[in-house]
């Protein structure tokens, strides 16, 4: 395995203080601590080339996990063991061989092109010349920025900026890459451009790491998905798992010539009753066959059209947080 994580922990040590003048000044000479269980002694592996989703809601657990594994936090206690290094105990060896995009922090100097910005990494990282001048040109090519990175950061678009983060995390060739909301505020096509980069570097071996509320970003990209709630994990398995987790269902959207017949029927929830003529209804395989469905609709009321879709994985990803 690439990456190990063996019974991690982390607990925060804070302090209770009183909302009175009185209980404030008596928390000056007396305090009580409280401690906060971010993680619970979770453990996963990752293999070397794998994109894999790790997700959870706010304060489960999982931005803990990644500073950890980033060698920014110390944990508790556990092991945990990235190509050979100990993280937070090898750090300046071990961040010559990690990437990090975080979608709301940059790397990127505001007053100067990020072409400079790229050989000042090149400088930090000992980057030799052929290897830069190769990887930067690769990269430019990939997310079509020749004209973009001689202009000064504070004059790019958000998609523009976030394009030159991914150069500036991958220029000294990284093994693995950590991504925090790569994503967040793009539109359409800065997403699918960005995308499909991550998706070519997976190609060529880069292991990734991604943490995001963008449900789309995970279907678009991930393999697998962690799932972390409340310090521990709650799922570790592929999307298509995931799907199945949540039960064999369908999203159905019918419309017919005559009016609809009734669909309180056990397996069968209409969710949206559009007119007399159409619905849409979530359809319980396992209670309820889509063959049988279809029949029974087509008898009664003559299907016009008919369309059958997997269910939205954030319907899924809800059950799992909920549980």
């Amino acid at each position: 395995m690439l990456i190990s994580v063996e019974n991690l922990t982390k607990v925060y040590k804070t302090y209770q203080r009183g909302s009175s003048f009185k209980e404030t000044v008596k928390s000056l000479l007396v305090r009580k601590p409280l401690y906060v269980h971010a993680l619970k002694g979770i453990s996963f592996g990752i293999a070397a080339g794998e994109l894999v989703g790790f997700l959870g809601p706010n304060g489960a657990g999982k931005s803990t996990t990644l500073k950890i594994l980033t060698g920014i936090l110390y944990p508790s206690s556990g092991a945990v063991d990235v190509m050979g290094y100990t993280p937070w105990r090898d750090r300046k060896k071990y961040v010559a061989k990690i990437g990090a995009v975080f979608g709301q922090k940059s790397q990127l100097l505001w007053d100067i092109p990020p072409i400079d910005a790229f050989y000042l990494n090149k400088a930090i990282y000992a980057i030799p010349d052929r290897v830069f001048k190769r990887t930067m040109e690769n990269m430019v090519e990939l997310l079509d920025l020749k004209d973009v990175i001689r202009k000064p950061t504070r004059q790019l678009s958000l998609g523009e900026r976030m394009k030159c983060e991914f150069i500036m995390a991958m220029l000294h060739q990284p093994e693995i890459v950590f991504l925090d909301e790569p994503t967040i505020g793009l539109d359409v096509i800065a997403k699918d451009k960005i995308r499909e980069f991550i998706l070519e570097m997976n190609k060529k071996g880069v292991t990734f790491i991604l943490t995001t509320h963008d449900l789309s970003d995970i279907e678009h990209l991930a393999r697998r998905v962690i799932v972390v709630n409340h310090g521990e994990i709650v799922f570790d398995d592929s999307i298509a798992t995931l799907r199945r987790h949540w039960g064999e269902k369908k999203i159905i959207a019918v419309s017919t010539v005559h009016p609809l017949p009734d669909l309180t029927l056990p397996g069968i929830t209409v969710t949206k009753r559009i007119s007399d003529y159409q619905a849409e209804l979530e359809l319980d395989l396992a209670v309820y066959e889509l063959n049988k469905f279809i029949a029974l609709v087509n008898k009664a009321s003559t299907i016009r059209d008919l369309s059958v879709q997997e269910p939205q994985i954030e319907e899924a990803i809800k059950v799992l947080y909920k549980k």
